[in-house]
């Protein structure tokens, strides 16, 4: 089976780089082809949560998460290659400690999807191989730059 391009490199920017910016780049270009599928938009809400938290933003983190998990868990368990049931109930559980965060603060930690799929596996590792990693990673949209426009 031939898995998306694109989801191909969400999954590796997610675990092997975990660089949710780019996640969220190439999650929603392929969320848009896909008529706005929610599994996808799930999928990347899990980036953007753990974008905002890793960069400070308790609230924003907790809110991508939870509308995450709340969508995730009505999805079967095993879908689109990957531990979908796993990954939903570490999503639960992180923003149901990001609702306390505040009284019971705790440090970033990141998520791995646990993919299922040996050919997906195949299919994400020699994706790997021409998926340069962004160091440093981006922290929002660049511009342009203008000085090559004078």
């Amino acid at each position: 089976m031939a898995f998306e391009p694109l989801y191909l490199a969400y999954l590796v920017y997610f675990n092997r780089d975990r660089d949710y910016f780019e996640c969220h780049e190439v999650l929603e270009e392929l969320w848009l082809a896909r008529d706005r599928d929610p599994l996808y938009k799930a999928l990347l809400q899990v980036a953007v949560g753990l974008y905002h938290f890793r960069n400070g933003n308790v609230r924003g983190g907790m809110i991508m998460l939870d509308r995450s998990y709340n969508a995730l868990r009505q999805y079967p368990g095993d879908i689109l290659g990957i531990n979908l049931a796993k990954l939903a109930s570490e999503v639960g559980e992180y923003a149901s400690q990001l609702n306390a965060y505040q009284d019971s603060p705790f440090a970033y930690y990141d998520l791995t999807i646990e993919i299922t799929d040996p050919s997906l596996a195949a299919e994400a590792e020699q994706a790997a191989l021409g998926i340069v990693p962004n160091v440093p990673q981006r922290r929002g949209p660049q511009r342009p730059d203008r000085s090559r426009h004078k």
